[in-house]
């Protein structure tokens, strides 16, 4: 009896402490998991609703941006002003916007170009009609100085005489070697009666025995 009764004490002990410390545990709160889940996802929510509405914002913005190009595109353009009667009173696409912005673009630099080559023609015939200005001005002053210098020089008729000896000569020539037979033919007679013919040597002859003839003719 004595046995059974400090055996039964010892398992009322153990039932107790069992109990106190599943109590104690159960008391005890999960600072791991509990506190965790308890202050960091609130923090998450937040931090996704932040990065979305940041997102939002910065694709509002980059279509304002896209939109107000086009505005602007179809103001500066005049072809996106007018009126195209294939679409008629529809808003004109973005494709269409940027075709028109493209064909106004290489107009505009045909026009460059354009404008470009006339400016240096102008600017050759500027410096031509100076050379031609500075040469007049040589010539009249020399005039001024020398009046009688002009008493002695040649006249219109002996000048004709000269060039039509010239050209006359040299349609010896070009009647000679020329044929006529197709255009093919007669375009590579020309040039080799140029090559020929028009040599700076051969040219020079002609000019001094034209020369002599008419010298003889007038003295």
């Amino acid at each position: 009896a004595a046995l059974f009764m400090e055996n039964a004490r010892k398992g009322s002990i153990v039932s107790r402490a069992n109990s106190i410390g599943s109590t104690s545990a159960s008391s005890v709160p999960n600072t791991d998991d509990e506190d965790s889940d308890y202050h960091q996802e609130p923090y998450k929510e937040s931090y996704k609703d932040q990065r979305r509405r940041a997102h939002t914002q910065a694709e509002r913005k980059r279509r304002d941006a896209i939109k107000k190009g086009y505005d602007d595109l179809q103001a500066i353009v005049p072809t996106c002003e007018q009126q195209d009667f294939s679409i008629g009173s529809q808003k004109l696409s973005k494709a269409i916007v940027l075709q028109k912005t493209i064909d106004y673009i290489q107009f505009l630099h045909k026009e460059k170009k354009k404008q470009e080559e006339e400016v240096s023609t102008l600017r050759k015939d500027v410096m031509a009609l100076k050379i031609m200005k500075v040469n007049y001005e040589q010539i009249v002053k020399a005039h001024q100085d020398n009046p009688n210098e002009g008493k002695d020089q040649v006249s219109d008729e002996v000048k004709f005489n000269v060039f039509q000896g010239i050209m006359d000569s040299l349609f010896q020539s070009f009647n000679a070697s020329i044929s006529v037979t197709s255009f093919q033919e007669l375009s590579a007679c020309v040039f080799s009666w140029i090559e020929e013919h028009c040599k700076p040597q051969t040219l020079r002859d002609i000019v001094i025995g034209v020369l002599h003839q008419l010298k003889s003719q007038l003295y």
